[in-house]
């Protein structure tokens, strides 16, 4: 248990207890879920999360029973302690954990963000394959072992329940690997984690490496064995399902399966495959499986990463039947075609649909369902009103409007120094459409007119004769956040300039002005200075 805390409130008392009941199971039985969303996710080009994003992802992720969430990288940035220390405030029920490097001001970091945390675990790593000790770390695997124990026990410093990994296990010397595992667990390390770092195991040889290192490992038995994939292969989730089943109890796994490039093994397709073949999996997980889609439609909302329609669990064609056959089949008998109920995960949940005619309360109601609180009734004022203008426009609001106003409310907020005041586009057949368009930038306004191939080009344009960026559009992206020709529109924008990619996102009834929004914010991010740092690179 984390030492950071040693008397509870009686509001605090329930959460303590289920915590206490989740660590006292046997772990041959329990599969622990660690969700490195925050982390890990956010570490795709263009998915940065404000610290309120993350708090409303780790509520998510806490309502859903996640065990562990590792809320970020303190050392990264302020920005990233912050959102780090506002978690291990919000989060009660659920682990909040914090990534380090082997690196003393790392540790010293990730202790100071997770102070207050109910429950804590720091996670330090430092590479043990034989390219990375010596392209990237520079240093002989002697030393490498003799820095993860000096990181190892540093973090008893602050915590017990401390995690360490082998950086790039996937392709380390198996020797190695069971010598530093002994020592770090020797050390105090209560979870070894083994990360496919690079996505380069397949199926067969990544569940013989965690057998192995079980077998090997004299020590093994003091520490729960953790595995972290990556998707390069395609194969994240198989890989991690192998590893369970050769005796590795935690899964490290992301909503959606964001992450590093071709991202991490999916928390959902993870969790639904050990629940749905109970015949083969030797173990059971706690997550309440109902707050998957939900968790799944806030997490796309807020990094702009929509959710392809055939994405197992949480795509919309998920449990969607065309072929005739199927359909006859399914309605005979729901077991024909469908190994899971669509309500297990979330879908078809019952919901308040909100109209113009809805008040505060139902607003207020409605919005805390969803894990979405603010800090003071000026804030809430505001999103309101912004939700009477949009019930203006469409007959019906559900919970996905909800999530685009408040995200889009939120970026408003946040990122003040441009804001679009009025667009205007004109668009004719056989005419080249022209948009005039007025900003405001750090509070004064500026107007701007061009034409472009398209009304969306012409907007961009007028934008771009106002901030002058140079920045190069690599992604223009529209979704349909609910359905109905009265539909909001959802438009994620990716800019790149000088190897920066940002993210923006932007939601309106009309798509034109949703563009803009987004090419804004797009814009509002590549403006603000980012010196977060990356946690693989730097100095061990």
């Amino acid at each position: 248990m984390a030492r950071f805390r040693t008397g509870f409130t009686i509001a605090e008392l329930p959460g303590y207890i289920a915590w206490m009941w989740s660590n006292a199971m046997n772990i041959e039985d329990k599969l622990i879920i660690f969700d490195t969303t925050l982390r890990d996710g956010e570490q795709s080009p263009g998915a940065s999360m404000t610290r309120d994003e993350k708090v409303r992802i780790a509520k998510s992720l806490e309502r859903m029973r996640v065990d562990v969430i590792e809320a970020g990288f303190p050392i990264a940035s302020p920005g990233d302690f912050e959102s780090v220390q506002a978690v291990a405030r919000a989060v009660t029920d659920s682990t909040v954990c914090g990534l380090a490097r082997a690196v003393d001001r790392d540790i010293d970091r990730a202790g100071e963000a997770l102070r207050e945390a109910a429950s804590a675990r720091i996670h330090t790593f430092i590479a043990t394959s034989p390219i990375h000790m010596k392209m990237k770390l520079r240093m002989q695997p002697e030393q490498v072992i003799e820095q993860a124990l000096r990181a190892v026990k540093r973090a008893g410093r602050y915590t017990d329940n401390i995690e360490f990994s082998p950086e790039d296990a996937g392709r380390s010397e198996i020797d190695f690997l069971c010598r530093i595992l002994e020592a770090v667990i020797d050390a105090g390390a209560r979870t070894v984690n083994i990360p496919d770092t690079v996505g380069y195991n397949l199926p067969h040889q990544f569940g013989e490496l965690i057998r192995t290192l079980i077998e090997r490992v004299p020590n093994a038995d003091k520490a729960v064995f953790s595995i972290h994939c990556h998707n390069d292969l395609g194969l994240a989730v198989s890989n991690s399902l192998s590893a369970v089943l050769n005796g590795a109890r935690q899964v490290e796994c992301t909503i959606n399966g964001l992450g590093e490039r071709a991202g991490n093994a999916a928390l959902e397709e993870v969790v639904m495959t050990v629940k749905t073949r109970q015949d083969i999996f030797p173990c059971q997980v706690g997550l309440d499986s109902t707050q998957i889609v939900p968790c799944s439609r806030l997490v796309s909302g807020i990094t702009g990463f929509p959710v392809q329609p055939n994405k197992a669990i949480v795509g919309a064609n998920a449990f969607a039947h065309e072929s005739g056959i199927h359909q006859d089949g399914v309605l005979k008998s729901r077991e024909t075609y469908e190994i899971m109920r669509a309500q297990d995960v979330g879908w078809s949940a019952n919901r308040i649909v909100l109209g113009k005619h809805s008040g505060r309360n139902a607003f207020r109601t409605r919005l805390k369902e969803l894990n979405i609180e603010f800090n003071s009734e000026e804030e809430l004022n505001y999103a309101f009103s912004q939700f009477k203008e949009l019930a203006d426009k469409k007959h019906e609001i559900f919970d996905e409007d909800l999530q685009a106003l408040v995200t889009d409310t939120g970026i408003e907020a946040e990122n003040e120094r441009v804001k679009l005041v009025s667009l205007r586009v004109c668009s004719e057949t056989g005419e080249t459409p022209n948009a005039q368009l007025t900003l405001r930038v750090d509070g004064s306004e500026q107007h701007a007119s061009a034409s472009g191939s398209g009304p969306v080009d012409a907007a961009f344009k007028a934008i771009e004769l106002i901030m002058s960026s140079g920045a190069g559009l690599q992604l223009y992206s529209v979704n349909n956040i609910t359905s109905g020709t009265d539909a909001q529109g959802e438009v994620t924008v990716r800019l790149d300039k000088a190897g920066r990619i940002v993210n923006g996102q932007g939601a309106d009834t009309d798509i034109v002005i949703a563009s803009a929004k987004a090419y804004i914010n797009a814009l509002n991010k590549l403006i603000l200075k980012s010196e977060k740092a990356h946690p693989q690179l730097g100095d061990v």
